[in-house]
């Protein structure tokens, strides 16, 4: 996949700017939400000085629509420090591996799942450690936006916590087809994925040799992104 974003991608970014307008302010979610965005679409310099002028285009129009131009222009500056921050990402590129039995992964896992701030997308096999199970359930406690994938074969396994997430009330969706939904991958905040051989099972920690990845490469994130969102939608009822 290539690294620059499609033109739907920044047709949608610019919803995004005109959607923050409504209610005449930036509000601290809508800033994270547009960081979160341009990071995923990693516009190169050409796009992000399209969005600055469509920015100042949206703000023009509002104030000879009338609109209150103090708070146009605190919009405006909300737009241009997010742009500055898609310019020059908060952190620089990570990836790191983890192995088992030990407690690397594992603490890997829970790191991820307790750092989330607005969304989390889990695809995994199996779900039976309840030292994840309990994160999982602490995020969306706290307001993460979370979706759980897994496959049917162990659901109702002894010791499988995915109907505890369900009673938590956690999105969640199940392959119930022949063939095994067998990714063992998880994506944060559009800026982190978790993805390796490793299945959050308390036998996967303390007796499997299991690898895990985990990396903030924004063409893995998109990609692996991509594979999720089209899964979630094929499961939907």
């Amino acid at each position: 996949m290539s690294a620059h974003p499609t033109a739907a991608d920044m047709e949608a970014l610019v919803a995004l700017l005109d959607t923050s307008l409504d209610d005449m302010r930036l509000s601290d979610d809508e800033k994270r939400s547009l960081a979160i965005a341009l990071r995923h679409a990693e516009p190169p310099e050409e796009g992000l000085r399209f969005l600055r002028n469509q920015a100042f285009a949206l703000a023009h129009q509002r104030t000879r629509d009338g609109f209150d131009a103090p708070s146009v222009l605190r919009w405006l500056e909300g737009v241009m420090r997010a742009l500055d921050v898609a310019r020059t990402p908060a952190v620089g590129l990570r990836t790191e591996v983890c192995f088992s039995p030990g407690q690397d992964c594992l603490r890997a896992i829970q790191a991820r799942l307790r750092d989330a701030r607005q969304r989390a997308d889990l695809c995994v096999f199996t779900l039976s450690d309840d030292r994840i199970a309990h994160e999982v359930i602490a995020a969306h406690a706290r307001g993460v936006n979370l979706r759980f994938v897994t496959d049917n074969d162990k659901e109702f396994d002894a010791g499988s916590d995915v109907g505890r997430l369900r009673t938590a009330g956690v999105p969640i969706r199940v392959d119930r087809t022949d063939a095994h939904m067998h990714h063992k991958f998880a994506l944060f905040d559009g800026l982190w994925l978790l993805n390796g051989s490793y299945n959050w099972t308390r036998s996967a920690c303390d007796h499997n040799e299991e690898n895990l990845v985990v990396t903030n490469q924004p063409q893995l994130v998109r990609q692996f992104q991509h594979q999720f969102d089209r899964l979630w939608d094929e499961l939907g009822e």
